[in-house]
């Protein structure tokens, strides 16, 4: 096994097929086997929910990520259970249309976004941002994913 992960697209959008390389590429790029993950898409309400009541943050939200790992080195059968990445379709909508880019780089930014969440990359302190948005620009641009 490689790396294990669905998207549970809840009717929400269909145009997605292009994720699965660019996941698999964020996948290959930070050297990760054997995982696995889920996506979920969620509307507004669901989305706001889960960030009030988890987060504290009452507001919508782009993505919200679930990690169930501390540890990278914490494994089930040399399995690592990453966690759910939920990302709000209408929220990524409206994102694309503000920053004038295409849905397909909103929502492939969210779920790398998310993904390396649940890798272990953050973005509270300025140099861990830098890190980690200068590896999202790094895979994208390698997928030809453009603004």
């Amino acid at each position: 096994m490689r790396n294990d992960y669905v998207i549970e697209d809840n009717e929400m959008y269909k145009d997605y097929d292009y994720l699965y390389e660019v996941l698999d590429y964020t996948l290959e790029h930070e050297s990760v086997e054997h995982a696995v993950f889920s996506i979920i898409f969620v509307g507004d309400e669901e989305i706001h929910e889960i960030n009030r009541s988890y987060r504290k943050v009452d507001r919508i939200t782009d993505v919200i990520s679930f990690a169930f790992e501390d540890n990278e080195d914490l494994r089930y059968n040399d399995i690592r259970m990453l966690g759910d990445i939920y990302i709000c379709i209408p929220q990524m909508k409206r994102q694309a249309l503000d920053y004038g880019h295409s849905e397909k780089r909103e929502l492939s930014f969210l779920a790398v976004h998310g993904l390396l969440h649940l890798l272990g990359y953050d973005h509270m302190e300025p140099e861990d941002e830098k890190e980690m948005f200068s590896l999202q620009e790094l895979i994208l641009n390698d997928k030809d994913i453009k603004r």
